[in-house]
């Protein structure tokens, strides 16, 4: 009877120990992911650039049939300051930017046929622009985006007597890149075209003017420019998203 018992305990144990070890595989132990972070590009900025600029510069005048008022290519630097607010979509990051940029870029020549006794010189003070922005950031931290709006260009053009201050609109298209150095500091550097078409608008006498009781001297200017800049932004809101866990 003793040998039965003590036969049976043996089975009993043996098959406890079994059941454990089953119980053991099945119940794995926790593996912890070690955290693991992720830019995101919503939030809103603010920041200043600075770069160079080109400008092409064609005018005519078609009321008296002959141009070459300051035509011509001219180059300088600009400098300024940036804002706008982005928000991502997974992959994509859609924004909007405005931006204002002091320039000092001016040319002059020798005058035009029709009066060789005039000099003129012709001057880029201020360019502005309102611009849409489409992302995509493929590397986490690094964005890349096209940019597109409308833009104004603040000039002074002064021929012998006539002169003029203009504001001239016209559009910008643009692409760039913008690494987030920090959670709150990017980094950006971005090429820009501008153009500013034919407004026919004239331009007026400076002292007096020669031509009768002409208010203004009509004239055509077609305007391109290109810009080279780069930048940076202090970010505001938003987040830095992560995961982690044990699984």
């Amino acid at each position: 009877m003793k040998r039965v018992l003590l036969a049976a305990a043996v089975i009993a144990a043996s098959l406890s120990g079994t059941a454990s070890a089953a119980d053991l595989r099945v119940r794995a132990r926790p593996v912890y992911t070690p955290a693991v972070a992720f830019y995101n590009w919503t939030g809103c900025y603010v920041g200043g650039n600075g770069g160079g600029l080109w400008a092409t510069r064609h005018s005519s005048n078609p009321g008296f049939g002959f141009g070459g008022f300051d035509d011509g290519t001219a180059s300088g630097g600009l400098g300024g300051v940036q804002g706008g607010c982005n928000y991502q979509i997974g992959p994509w990051v859609l924004g909007i930017q405005g931006d204002w940029d002091w320039a000092s870029v001016s040319n002059g020549d020798g005058g035009v046929i029709a009066f060789p006794f005039f000099t003129d010189r012709w001057e880029a003070k201020s360019l502005a622009s309102v611009t849409g922005r489409v992302g995509y950031a493929a590397w986490n931290r690094f964005l890349f985006y096209v940019k597109g709006g409308g833009a104004w260009l603040r000039t002074d053009f002064t021929g012998g007597v006539f002169s003029v201050s203009d504001t001239r609109s016209g559009w910008t298209v643009g692409v760039g890149g913008e690494y987030a150095f920090l959670d709150w500091l990017t980094g950006f550097v971005e090429y820009d075209h501008y153009g500013f078409g034919d407004d026919g608008g004239g331009f007026g006498c400076g002292l007096a003017c020669p031509i009768g009781t002409f208010g203004t001297f009509p004239g055509d200017f077609r305007t391109d420019v290109d810009v080279v800049k780069a930048g940076l932004n202090l970010k505001f809101g938003g987040y830095i998203g992560a995961y982690n866990g044990w699984r």
